[in-house]
């Protein structure tokens, strides 16, 4: 477990009762605290302030309750990820929104945890056919910067009681509350999944194709394009050679052949199609989830930044062409409305350019890997402006008002 900038050892509650009296000894004396998990995402998003008190929330683990009849699942904040789809697996369910694991990506090791998925917010390529975190997440506990505990939500969807706090957990990045416990919807499993490999087409002309399948009544669960050069580092053979446009396909065995055929003729295009068996599918769209394309020494990691692009999916291929100039590795998932851009990180990691190139697009751009210069001195995403910030500012007093809980995070701390 990693120190602290002092060289303490993290702090590391086994109990919510625990973390309270952590947190609300540091409200008192004013001390910060950076919250993690496993510490696979500390390189995402801003350096918490300078001098703060590290706690680990990896003793908050375990799965809690269990139905698979009424389809949810409640877990300790610190569980790991894959014990969280272990247990689901073992019934023929799982998470709809396929949490992504970006060690790779961020040079980390260990267990990405469940709690750090939500406070993240990052779902992966499933969520353009079934929903983000939140339309999974439906209850939690946590503990907020005034040391208390909260429980927002419940174990069924219909949970209408009071105000929706747990929401406001996803993507707070733990500062607005330390989570203690999370309570997922979960569905069944695909009992196969197999993907259409189309190939050589330019960044625009995959556009046009992912829409058609989108559009399709073949229940596509995955839509995605990895430009020449990128393809090949998913590590499937028979995308070793030139752009490959993804399209998933899952269900019961009976119909997967079925629609496989069908799309094909509904694509009606010249272009080479390949069709890729449950082994090859699982590994290439766990290299998309995991964004391991730009992860590599092929992307020349670490000395490229990441940039995460949402945009509307007709807008992704104009927006890399803005940054043509900057020489960009683009990798397009959920039919084009994400857009994975990795370019030389510089003293700045171009973010005027790419923030306006974004923006053009009526899009957002959240810078995920840089070096730790970069990372201090570069908005991870654009701070609130106007009745935004406003809001923000309540909730942050409302939730935290000594700021103690990951101070920093998210925008630079005044």
């Amino acid at each position: 477990m990693p120190l602290d900038t002092a060289g303490r050892q993290p702090l590391a509650p086994d109990t919510p009762d625990a973390l309270t009296d952590i947190v609300r000894a540091a409200a008192a004396d004013g001390t910060p605290l950076d919250l993690m998990g496993s510490g696979t995402r500390r390189a995402l998003g801003r350096p918490v302030t300078a001098n703060a008190r590290t706690v680990s929330l990896r003793g908050l683990s375990g799965v809690r309750e269990y139905s698979p009849t009424e389809l949810y699942i409640t877990v300790g904040a610190g569980t790991p990820v894959a014990e969280v789809t272990a247990a689901l697996a073992e019934k023929g369910q799982g998470l709809l929104f396929e949490p992504p694991d970006l060690c790779a990506l961020l040079g980390s090791t260990g267990q990405p945890t469940i709690g750090g998925a939500v406070a993240t917010g990052f779902a992966g390529p499933a969520r353009i056919a079934g929903g983000g975190i939140r339309d999974s997440l439906i209850g939690v506990e946590l503990v907020t910067g005034r040391a208390e505990a909260i429980r927002s939500g419940g174990k069924v969807m219909k949970n209408v009681t009071g105000y929706d706090l747990t929401k406001l957990m996803i993507g707070a990045f733990g500062t607005l509350g330390a989570l203690t416990e999370v309570t997922f919807k979960v569905l069944p499993t695909p009992r196969r999944t197999a993907t259409l490999a189309v190939r050589g087409l330019a960044d625009a002309q995959a556009r046009e194709l992912m829409s058609l399948a989108l559009a399709s009544p073949y229940e596509v669960t995955g839509a995605a394009h990895l430009p020449a050069g990128l393809a090949a580092r998913c590590g499937v053979a028979q995308l070793a050679d030139g752009a490959s446009t993804l399209l998933r396909l899952g269900g019961f065995a009976e119909s997967i052949d079925y629609r496989v055929g069908e799309l094909t003729d509904h694509l009606d295009t010249s272009a080479q199609i390949d069709v890729l068996d449950d082994a090859a599918s699982a590994t290439v769209w766990t290299g998309v989830r995991d964004v391991r394309p730009l992860a590599g020494a092929e992307s020349r990691a670490p000395d490229r930044a990441v940039w995460r692009i949402s945009v509307k999916p007709t807008d992704g291929p104009e927006v890399v062409a803005r940054l043509a100039d900057l020489a960009p590795d683009a990798l397009y998932d959920w039919g084009g409305g994400l857009v994975w851009l990795a370019v030389d990180a510089g003293s700045d990691a171009a973010a005027p350019a790419v923030r306006a190139a974004a923006g053009a697009a009526g899009g957002t751009a959240m810078l995920v890997r840089a070096p730790d210069g970069v990372r201090a001195t570069v908005p991870f995403q654009a701070p609130p402006a106007g009745a935004l910030a406003a809001v923000v500012a309540r909730l942050r007093e409302a939730f935290d008002p000594a700021g103690v809980l990951n101070p920093g995070r998210l925008y630079p701390e005044t």
